[in-house]
């Protein structure tokens, strides 16, 4: 794995835009109990940062969706763990690193839908919508970014580069 020297977005600016999404998501839920539901691994990092900003109360659960092999989405979503909280009737909040082709939200918002909640919202920190195979818009957006495959603050290449603060291009060998 070999990442571009400089950072594309540095921590400082991601706890700056987590700060303001924060403030927007509890003004609209104000007066509502939210459930966040965090889609794994990589929004791990997003949600932990995201929930402790929050100024409203919140359940907390998670999804295992993934549809990526190397740098190329594989097309098929695999959804490998399932929240455990009853959703009837609640006020979802989907989690997500990066909203790319829109196939892994699309999916894990159709699964939430079956358990009929009152409401789903998707916030997605990352949004390339440049790559979108399937219609799918974040009502919360914390940066659009262009086509380019971004590794840190959570996000992996084959699984390396999750804990690095600030997010990174991959670099072509």
């Amino acid at each position: 794995m070999r990442l571009n020297e400089v950072p594309i977005i540095t921590s400082a600016q991601i706890e700056r835009r987590i700060v303001e999404l924060a403030g927007e998501i509890s003004r609209d839920y104000a007066d509502r109990e939210l459930v966040l539901i965090a889609v794994l691994k990589s929004s791990i990092v997003f949600a932990s940062d995201l929930m402790r900003r929050l100024t409203i109360p919140i359940l907390l659960d998670f999804v295992r969706a993934r549809s990526y092999r190397n740098t190329e989405s594989t097309g098929l979503v695999e959804c490998t763990y399932l929240p455990e909280q009853d959703l009837p009737g609640k006020h979802v909040l989907i989690l997500e690193d990066i909203l790319d082709t829109g196939r892994t939200a699309a999916t894990v918002v159709d699964r939430i839908r079956q358990e009929s909640p009152s409401s789903i919202a998707v916030c997605a920190l990352f949004d390339k919508p440049s790559r979108r195979k399937v219609p799918m818009t974040a009502d919360y957006i914390g940066f659009k970014m262009d086509d380019q495959f971004i590794v840190g603050y959570g996000l992996d290449y084959n699984e390396c580069g999750r804990e690095l603060p600030d997010v990174y291009v991959l670099e072509a060998d």
